[in-house]
């Protein structure tokens, strides 16, 4: 029996899904690895005599990253964004746990200095996946192509210096100022076209794994009680005094934007968004097309 090794991401949106790891497992540190050096802001207790520390350890890293570690088997739990679910053989997907949005989520814009119809380069920010994918195919569905896609890190400035677009997410996106610019958030654009939430990303095991660990251990419950933890008021209260800081936006602002815009429930109107997507990305060729979803069985509802 071994520790499950967890890949995670050090965005404010998944700080609520962290919450009892945070405050039961010292990070592992590796300087060589992408993200190594980005821990949440704040609440980290680093306490190691709990029972989540016996079972996990956690590493921070970008989201397309984690699904790198879970491709090569260095990590055998991320939290990866929807579009790689495709390319990773024999995930499983704990349920009911995501990072979604039911309207506009704030944190994934498409920021222009030109008429949405006269896009033709686009800088993307490369730490996620399913944005890009989503950008994709919302311009299918605007225009029936996609401009070309640039690679770019996280710095809108220079993105719109070199390109008549870019694609930012996560924290920086929050921090935009959108009165200067063109921009259109982009889990909007997918509510209003389709009628359904949009899901960014979600756990996802290595079926292998779950095989060697501590007979007992209720995986997809964990990771649910997790997030139960994390979402509750004053935690969020909390999340937010910490973070505020370090993302540059007010404690109140992160509070609106981890209960009004952020979703962290894998429902059944988010696994229908979920399909939908997976079916317009692989048709415009952005992912390769899907297995079906598969779900960890919970100890408690060991028929899922």
């Amino acid at each position: 029996m071994r520790k499950l090794r967890i890949s995670a991401i050090s965005f404010l949106n998944t700080a609520p899904l962290m919450w009892d790891f945070e405050r039961g497992i010292p990070p592992v540190v590796d300087a060589t690895k992408p993200g190594a050096n980005a821990f949440p802001q704040g609440g980290r207790s680093h306490v190691s005599n709990t029972p989540l520390a016996g079972d996990f350890e956690v590493e921070y890293t970008i989201p397309s990253h984690c699904a790198d570690l879970l491709r090569a088997g260095e990590a055998d739990i991320g939290i990866i964004p929807a579009a790689t679910y495709a390319s990773i053989p024999d995930l499983v997907i704990v349920p009911d746990v995501a990072i979604a949005a039911k309207g506009p989520v704030r944190s994934i814009l498409l920021i222009s200095k030109v008429p949405r119809e006269q896009i033709r380069t686009l800088a993307a920010d490369t730490s996620s996946r399913t944005s890009a994918a989503l950008t994709r195919v919302l311009f299918h569905h605007w225009r029936g192509q996609a401009p070309e896609f640039v690679p770019a890190e996280p710095q809108l400035e220079s993105m719109l210096a070199r390109c008549d677009a870019a694609l930012l997410i996560g924290d920086p996106a929050l921090r935009v100022d959108r009165s200067r610019y063109q921009t259109w958030d982009l889990a909007e654009e997918w509510q209003q076209w389709t009628g359904k939430p949009f899901v960014f990303a979600f756990w996802a095991v290595r079926w292998v794994a779950l095989g060697e660990t501590r007979p007992g251990l209720d995986v997809a419950a964990t990771f649910q009680s997790s997030r139960d933890h994390g979402v509750e008021p004053k935690h969020i209260s909390a999340i937010a005094q910490n973070w505020s800081t370090h993302v540059g936006v007010s404690p109140a602002e992160i509070c609106n934007y981890l209960t009004r815009h952020i979703y962290f429930w894998l429902d059944d109107e988010c696994r229908t968004g979920l399909e939908l997507f997976f079916r317009y990305a692989a048709e415009c060729g952005a992912i390769a097309p899907p297995p079906p979803l598969r779900f960890i069985p919970t100890l408690k509802d060991p028929g899922r």
